[in-house]
């Protein structure tokens, strides 16, 4: 009987070794996993906020009446490229001035049925959002305004 009784108390010594080292081990892999997490919160809400603010650049050119014949009226070929002579002033200046200090952002505009994408080369991650521009001065036309920003 006391040989069983050691044995017990030589295999409880080994269990309760396999537990300890089981509980580090979700420590460890809590820690990280809370580490990395944080990290993405943060990319969201940059995220959120460049997103927020090309909206809102968005909208308001899209409600100005001459900006908006500005584009309509932007010189063929389409696409107009940021640095082009052909893009308007008014919309440059008015992206310009209601860019956060936080962000770089640049303009494209393009018929509807194009896919307007930037040939600008970043570092990090580029946002970009897209409004429709519509005019019904003698005839209908469709273009589209994209914004590029990414963060400084």
């Amino acid at each position: 009987m006391v040989i069983f009784m050691k044995n017990i108390i030589k295999d409880r010594g080994g269990w309760i070794e396999i537990v300890e080292a089981f509980v580090a081990v979700l420590l460890v892999a809590g820690v990280i996993l809370i580490v990395l997490n944080r990290g993405g919160f943060q990319k969201t809400e940059i995220s959120e906020k460049v997103y927020q603010a090309e909206l809102s650049i968005l909208r308001e050119i899209e409600s100005n009446d001459t900006l908006r014949e500005d584009i309509v009226l932007a010189e063929e070929p389409m696409p107009v490229e940021w640095g082009d002579v052909r893009f308007p002033t008014e919309v440059k200046k008015r992206i310009i001035i209601r860019t956060p200090n936080y962000l770089t952002c640049i303009g494209k505009i393009c018929n509807m049925n194009q896919t307007c994408v930037t040939e600008e080369t970043e570092e990090g991650d580029i946002y970009s959002q897209a409004v429709a521009i519509i005019s019904t001065l003698q005839n209908i036309t469709f273009r589209k305004l994209n914004l590029f920003c990414w963060t400084r």
